[in-house]
Protein backbone atom coordinates (compact mmCIF):
# COMPACT_ATOMS: atom_id res chain seq x y z
CA UNK A 1 0.00 0.00 0.00
CA UNK A 2 2.59 2.41 1.01
CA UNK A 3 4.83 1.96 -2.66
CA UNK A 4 0.64 2.70 -4.35
CA UNK A 5 1.14 5.85 -2.54
CA UNK A 6 4.45 6.69 -3.28
CA UNK A 7 3.58 5.71 -6.86
CA UNK A 8 0.71 8.31 -6.82
CA UNK A 9 2.69 10.61 -5.65
CA UNK A 10 5.74 10.50 -8.38
CA UNK A 11 2.92 10.37 -10.94
CA UNK A 12 1.79 14.03 -9.22
CA UNK A 13 5.29 15.18 -9.04
CA UNK A 14 5.60 14.27 -12.66
CA UNK A 15 2.64 16.38 -13.88
CA UNK A 16 3.83 18.98 -11.90
CA UNK A 17 7.37 19.12 -13.64
CA UNK A 18 5.79 18.75 -16.81
CA UNK A 19 3.59 21.93 -16.25
CA UNK A 20 0.69 20.50 -14.90
CA UNK A 21 -1.39 23.29 -13.57
CA UNK A 22 -1.48 21.38 -9.79
CA UNK A 23 0.87 23.83 -8.04
CA UNK A 24 -1.93 24.74 -5.33
CA UNK A 25 -1.24 21.21 -3.85
CA UNK A 26 2.35 21.29 -3.33
CA UNK A 27 5.54 23.34 -2.65
CA UNK A 28 3.35 25.67 -0.64
CA UNK A 29 0.77 26.18 -3.37
CA UNK A 30 1.89 29.81 -3.86
CA UNK A 31 2.05 28.40 -8.22
CA UNK A 32 -0.92 27.29 -10.07
CA UNK A 33 2.46 26.47 -12.37
CA UNK A 34 5.17 26.05 -11.15
CA UNK A 35 8.58 28.00 -12.10
CA UNK A 36 11.51 25.69 -13.40
CA UNK A 37 13.24 25.64 -10.16
CA UNK A 38 10.07 24.05 -8.19
CA UNK A 39 9.93 21.81 -11.91
CA UNK A 40 13.22 20.48 -10.59
CA UNK A 41 12.60 19.94 -7.13
CA UNK A 42 9.41 18.04 -8.43
CA UNK A 43 12.00 15.87 -10.28
CA UNK A 44 14.02 15.52 -7.13
CA UNK A 45 11.10 14.59 -5.39
CA UNK A 46 10.81 11.73 -7.20
CA UNK A 47 14.01 10.38 -6.82
CA UNK A 48 13.46 10.58 -3.65
CA UNK A 49 10.03 8.60 -3.60
CA UNK A 50 12.02 5.87 -5.34
CA UNK A 51 14.82 6.03 -2.83
CA UNK A 52 11.96 5.83 -0.35
CA UNK A 53 10.34 2.71 -1.83
CA UNK A 54 13.43 1.37 -1.74
CA UNK A 55 14.13 1.28 2.02
CA UNK A 56 10.49 -0.14 2.46
CA UNK A 57 10.69 -3.13 0.18
CA UNK A 58 14.30 -3.65 1.50
CA UNK A 59 13.04 -3.76 5.50
CA UNK A 60 9.71 -5.90 4.36
CA UNK A 61 12.15 -8.36 2.82
CA UNK A 62 11.21 -8.10 -1.29
CA UNK A 63 14.77 -6.20 -2.04
CA UNK A 64 18.19 -6.74 -1.17
CA UNK A 65 19.82 -3.72 -1.00
CA UNK A 66 23.45 -5.12 0.06
CA UNK A 67 23.38 -3.12 3.45
CA UNK A 68 22.91 -4.96 6.86
CA UNK A 69 19.63 -5.47 8.02
CA UNK A 70 20.89 -2.67 10.81
CA UNK A 71 21.10 0.08 8.20
CA UNK A 72 17.78 -0.75 6.76
CA UNK A 73 16.40 -0.73 10.31
CA UNK A 74 17.75 2.50 10.89
CA UNK A 75 16.60 4.05 7.31
CA UNK A 76 13.58 2.92 8.12
CA UNK A 77 12.91 5.15 11.27
CA UNK A 78 14.27 7.97 9.33
CA UNK A 79 12.00 7.82 7.02
CA UNK A 80 9.41 7.75 9.29
CA UNK A 81 10.78 10.84 10.83
CA UNK A 82 11.60 12.31 7.75
CA UNK A 83 7.48 11.55 7.27
CA UNK A 84 6.25 12.69 10.55
CA UNK A 85 8.12 16.50 9.28
CA UNK A 86 6.92 16.69 5.96
CA UNK A 87 3.17 16.35 8.08
CA UNK A 88 4.00 19.29 10.17
CA UNK A 89 5.01 20.70 7.00
CA UNK A 90 1.90 20.14 5.31
CA UNK A 91 -0.15 21.28 8.06
CA UNK A 92 2.21 24.71 7.90
CA UNK A 93 1.51 25.68 4.76
CA UNK A 94 -0.32 28.62 3.32
CA UNK A 95 -2.13 26.60 0.56
CA UNK A 96 -5.56 25.56 2.25
CA UNK A 97 -5.12 22.94 -0.78
CA UNK A 98 -1.93 21.70 0.11
CA UNK A 99 -3.22 21.30 3.84
CA UNK A 100 -6.41 19.10 3.36
CA UNK A 101 -4.96 16.84 0.74
CA UNK A 102 -1.43 16.70 1.65
CA UNK A 103 -0.73 16.48 5.02
CA UNK A 104 -3.26 13.22 5.57
CA UNK A 105 -1.49 11.55 2.31
CA UNK A 106 1.69 12.33 4.68
CA UNK A 107 0.00 10.91 7.79
CA UNK A 108 -1.23 7.67 6.06
CA UNK A 109 2.36 7.22 4.41
CA UNK A 110 4.11 7.49 7.88
CA UNK A 111 1.51 5.08 9.51
CA UNK A 112 1.90 2.95 6.99
CA UNK A 113 6.30 3.11 7.78
CA UNK A 114 5.65 2.95 11.35
CA UNK A 115 4.07 -0.41 10.68
CA UNK A 116 6.97 -1.66 9.00
CA UNK A 117 9.57 -0.07 10.63
CA UNK A 118 7.63 -1.90 14.15
CA UNK A 119 7.75 -5.29 12.51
Amino acid sequence: MACLVLGALAVFQLLLALGAPLGRFAWGGKHRVLPAPLRAGSVASIAIYALLATVLLARAGLVSPGVPEGVVRTATWVVVIYLLLGVGLNLASRSKPERAVMSPVTAVLCGLYAVVALS
